[in-house]
């Protein structure tokens, strides 16, 4: 006999909650933000062949669907507290939601945000995280505090998650241990929350590159009211991306997406602080250029050469 909706929810994600006043059960989650802390809200919504292949394993995608969003959060320098899930499912398919909970549950644990509620329904496979997190009044990292003079960074790699999609779509053959890595880094996503905290008074502005570095970037650019330069071939690539040709190279580390790697913006003189934030939150952090008063998004070769700039980003109503 399936399962029942409500057997479902009872099953899957009920949990005991620690820091909410009142969790999985009622018509409303109750949960309030510390003493002079300001609350950090943000939705993702993920749809089986747009946002993830039926090839993915139950597990991965459990944690992706909740990565996405504390990426956001680490986006804002903000410390995650809580999500909300809401699970369209075409059947119930006990083996999907067995991994699905145990991939999505362990990356809250791990970042002890708490599953407060949600919904399921009947429908295309479809899966919906508000996530909530709290920064202390002020200290929020926002997209418009870019300043000409800045330096400009990213944090980890880019470009393994479009790698990994061309693999799949037949573009590009990768070797087995290649595919595997930045398959993994496709459906596995490591969302940089301690970076984020780490960065609070140090970086200027900060967003995440989920629709592609040029892509993101220019959302810092027009709400700051700045220009950049990008160093395209200083841009931090990983072992399986350097096997592959330069133009692909180009085309996955500056239009790719689905890294969820920080991208933000600091002074020259708080290099050193930038370089102990990455320390303390363990990922590598690489200058790939400068903010300029000049408006407009400028890419140099490693010779300082202007490439064109021919290269797109993710748009879900034109690509």
């Amino acid at each position: 006999m399936s399962l029942g909706e409500f057997d479902l929810i009872a099953k899957y994600f009920t949990r005991t909650v620690k820091r909410a006043a009142l969790g999985v059960g009622d018509d409303c989650a109750l949960f309030a933000a510390a003493p002079g802390m300001q609350l950090a809200v943000s939705s993702d919504m993920l749809v089986e062949g747009r946002h993830f292949l039926p090839t993915v394993p139950a597990q991965r995608l459990g944690h992706k669907a909740l990565a996405v969003n504390l990426s956001d959060l680490a986006a804002c320098g903000a410390r995650p507290v809580a999500f909300t899930l809401a699970l369209a499912l075409p059947r119930v398919d006990e083996t999907l939601l067995a991994g699905f909970a145990r991939g999505l549950l362990a990356l809250a644990d791990a970042h002890e945000c708490e599953l407060i509620g949600g919904d399921t329904t009947l429908g295309p496979f479809n899966i919906c995280i508000t996530v909530f997190g709290e920064v202390p009044h002020g200290q929020a990292l926002l997209r418009s505090g870019a300043q000409a003079g800045d330096d400009l960074y990213v944090s980890g790699t880019l470009g393994d998650a479009r790698l990994a999609l061309e693999a799949f779509r037949g573009h590009i053959v990768l070797d087995g241990a290649a595919f595997e890595s930045t398959r993994r880094a496709m459906e596995q996503p490591q969302p940089r929350v301690a970076l984020g905290i780490a960065l609070r008074g140090v970086a200027t502005s900060a967003i995440d590159v989920s629709d592609g570095l040029l892509g993101d970037l220019e959302h810092v650019l027009r709400r700051s009211n700045v220009g950049a330069e990008v160093r395209v071939d200083a841009l931090p690539r990983s072992a399986a991306l350097r096997g592959v040709s330069l133009a692909w190279q180009r085309e996955c580390t500056l239009a790719g997406g689905d890294d969820y790697e920080l991208v933000f913006t600091a002074p020259p003189g708080r290099a050193a602080q930038v370089i102990e934030a990455a320390r303390s939150a363990h990922v590598e952090v690489t200058r790939i250029g400068s903010v300029s008063a000049a408006l407009g998004l400028h890419l140099l070769d490693c010779d300082g050469q202007a490439l064109a700039n021919s290269f797109g980003s993710f748009d879900h109503f034109k690509t």
